[in-house]
């Protein structure tokens, strides 16, 4: 079991690294299309929220990466655990 919380756990902190990742090089090549973005996805929630895309600096990027990746690594494990203890239960 402890084999598998810990490859899910990899998976899911991967996968939202990898997903902020992108965001970050977004916002480094081009802020004012991010901007766009995130206005049209407000809008599509009827939403007007006043959000501005700050300029891109390395050294957070890097904290929002590795952030993203503990916290990932933390629910895959622990959605594992809450899985294994499922079946157990059947």
């Amino acid at each position: 079991m402890r084999g598998k919380c810990n490859q899910l756990g990899l998976t899911f902190g991967l996968a939202l690294a990898i997903m902020h990742a992108v965001w970050a090089l977004a916002v480094a090549m081009t802020p004012s299309g991010v901007q766009s973005f995130i206005n049209w996805v407000y809008s599509l929630h009827f939403l007007k929220i006043p959000i501005t895309v700050t300029p891109f600096e390395a050294g957070r990027a890097l904290v929002l990466i590795v952030m993203t990746f503990v916290v990932g690594y933390i629910m895959g494990w622990l959605f594992s655990v809450c899985h294994s203890w499922v079946e157990k239960k059947k």
